[in-house]
């Protein structure tokens, strides 16, 4: 299994050193964000530090950017690093786009998908000269002068990634994308029944081999030294299950589990502003629905029997709760778990 964690993204100074010591120690790349910060920038400094990582936006919101700005971004990041970046994007919800990014929200799928595919048609006129002639419903790519054409980069366009739960966008995911980042408020059961059957339909549909499709995420992990970081963490992770399980569009993954009250009643909590008190009713046998959980010297077990034959690759510090950097050799002990992606086919040429 793959192993990844996240950068720092507060400080661009503090941005080298940690992903030179992200490199020794093992992991096979990192992650940057789209929450306080700019997602692109402390990758672009990563990568001008490290020879090996991946470098992953997890995730960059689309809708708040051009296609051409992304493909811009994407192209020089590529061409600098050898073709390790790899662009993850996401939609985000409507809130956030029209109140947050001032963008105007329209079905996030069906765009999602033009998205995706004018991203393509922007590298490929810059690859092969193809000529620009994408006209969709929501984006268009029809006119790219010498002027404005980058230059050549020895490496392949970045692979493609979006978040997706939903069915639709799950749907897109396996059509058009190279990879899928999948929420944390996933179980075993929803990615086994809601969520591979729609990849499997997807991929086949596309011509795609699983081996050259990286699935990402679906859970969380607790884990720690000692039984008290490993308890402080299996708190977090309940407090996540209660927010993530107050919001309807998370409820089919209750469901699957006969929890539908939960949801109910931590979303009437929500509205009596009960936020502190949520965490309280989610029960410990559901906080493992949604983690692997146990000390270092448990954690590999645990993580293969909940994620293993699923998801490809996994961050290992995705909050700030948690301890810091794993073990080398847990690391590697992590990465010995078996898993189906192999490399990106856009990574082969």
């Amino acid at each position: 299994m793959r192993v990844f964690t996240t950068l720092p993204q507060e400080d661009l100074r503090k941005v080298g050193p940690a992903a030179r010591t992200i490199e020794a120690d093992g992991y096979d790349g990192v992650h940057s964000m789209e929450n306080k910060h700019d997602p692109f920038l402390a990758l672009a400094v990563a990568g001008a530090a490290t020879e090996r990582i991946e470098l992953h936006t997890s995730v960059a919101i689309a809708f708040a950017r051009t296609p051409m700005a992304v493909a811009e971004v994407g192209w020089d990041l590529a061409g600098a690093t050898g073709g390790r970046f790899v662009l993850g994007l996401g939609s985000q919800v409507r809130a956030h786009n029209e109140r947050r990014f001032s963008v105007p929200w329209t079905p996030p799928a069906p765009r999602m998908r033009e998205y995706v595919q004018v991203l393509r048609a922007i590298w490929r006129c810059w690859k092969t000269g193809e000529r620009p002639g994408y006209e969709g419903q929501h984006y268009r790519f029809t006119l790219m002068t010498p002027n404005f054409a980058p230059e050549p980069i020895d490496a392949p366009p970045p692979a493609v990634t979006i978040a997706a739960v939903g069915p639709a966008m799950l749907k897109v995911a396996a059509e058009e994308c190279d990879g899928v980042k999948l929420h944390g408020f996933c179980t075993r059961r929803y990615i086994e029944q809601a969520v591979m059957p729609r990849l499997v339909e997807g991929l086949a549909k596309a011509g795609r081999k699983r081996e050259n499709y990286e699935i990402s995420g679906g859970g969380f992990l607790a884990t720690g030294p000692d039984d008290a970081t490993v308890a402080r963490m299996f708190g977090w992770v309940r407090e996540r299950v209660a927010f993530y399980g107050s919001t309807q569009a998370y409820w089919p993954v209750l469901a699957l589990h006969g929890l539908e009250d939960l949801g109910h009643k931590l979303n009437a909590m929500t509205r009596q502003g009960r936020w502190t008190e949520m965490a309280k009713e989610v029960p410990d046998d559901v906080v493992h629905l949604f983690a692997a959980v146990g000390r270092y010297d448990q954690i590999v077990k645990a993580i293969a029997e909940r994620f293993g034959g699923l998801t490809d690759a996994l961050n290992a510090r995705a909050n700030a709760a948690q301890p810091g950097p794993l073990p080398r050799d847990l690391i590697q002990d992590i990465r010995r778990i078996p898993h189906a992606f192999r490399r990106f086919r856009r990574a082969e040429g």
